[in-house]
């Protein structure tokens, strides 16, 4: 009588697992309300502002966000807030058209694009990345070079309004979790080098999925939740370049750029640690 119910199989909750994620998110937060109540207070109404940006306003994106990849963009908030308002009138559109950006904008993106394509990027990095899941090229970071083995003297010139220029490369049925870029001081601009057929090669942003097949070109606030995938048998080599963003006081935010490239720089590697770095 009992035998069909053999192979049923209740899998209940790992105790020690359910605690120590528990703990992990309520000590922190019973701590800032106890030792810092108005700090507290004005974090989480910076951090309300900043994640309601996103059109996906799920349970899951609000956790992510405040106890999950999103908490270095939650403690980036008020910081984030101030890079808006200080690119004013430069409305954040979360999602830009290349045709949203200044002329000379748009003319340091081509630069580079056409350089991508003349000095063969992908031929150059086939070889290079093709053993790693996800592999990542920097050429330059936040306004600074990146020694490299690749010869691409077009990435390491001086721009003045592109800021970080690198290659990433995801190998066959590879994605990234969904995740939230941690500064707006820059847009982020990406253009899919290899040309791509299948539709389950793209990005998700909030509730729009950008398709590479439909367009190589893709530029957004990389602070909302964002996701890359690539679902094919082929691999996708996108190019992805950091863009100071508009403002009617550039120099101020050039500034702010070189500082943080300071503090930053040595610790870049936090926000890329399911990738390879090649050099």
């Amino acid at each position: 009588m009992l035998a069909p119910f053999k192979s049923l199989r209740i899998r209940w909750p790992q105790p020690a697992k359910w605690l120590r994620k528990t703990t992990k998110r309520t000590v922190p937060l019973v701590l800032a309300i106890y030792f810092a109540p108005m700090l507290f207070a004005f974090y989480v109404l910076c951090g309300t502002l900043d994640v309601l940006r996103n059109t996906r306003r799920t349970r899951s994106t609000i956790d992510r966000y405040f106890a999950g990849n999103g908490v270095f963009t939650w403690l980036l908030s008020p910081f984030n807030l101030m890079m808006d308002l200080l690119s004013l009138p430069h409305w954040n559109r979360g999602i830009y058209r290349l045709e949203d950006l200044p002329e000379a904008y748009q003319a340091e993106i081509r630069a580079i694009i056409e350089a991508a394509h003349a000095r063969d990027i992908v031929g150059q990095l086939r070889a290079r990345t093709e053993q790693y899941k996800r592999g990542m090229y920097f050429f330059k970071w936040y306004g600074r070079n990146v020694r490299t083995t690749l010869d691409v003297p077009e990435f390491h010139q001086k721009y003045r309004y592109i800021q970080t220029i690198g290659v990433s490369v995801f190998n066959k049925r590879q994605s990234t979790s969904k995740h939230y870029g941690p500064l707006r001081i820059t847009l982020r601009v990406l253009y899919n080098i290899n040309h791509i057929e299948s539709d389950q090669v793209y990005i998700r942003v909030g509730n729009h999925t950008h398709y590479w097949r439909t367009s190589k070109l893709f530029i957004f606030d990389d602070t909302l939740q964002h996701q890359s995938c690539n679902e094919s048998d082929e691999p996708r080599y996108c190019m992805f370049l950091d863009i100071q963003r508009p403002s009617l006081v550039p120099g101020l935010l050039r500034g702010i750029l070189a500082i943080v490239r300071r503090l930053v720089g040595p610790i870049n590697s936090i926000f890329y640690r399911q990738w390879t770095f090649v050099k």
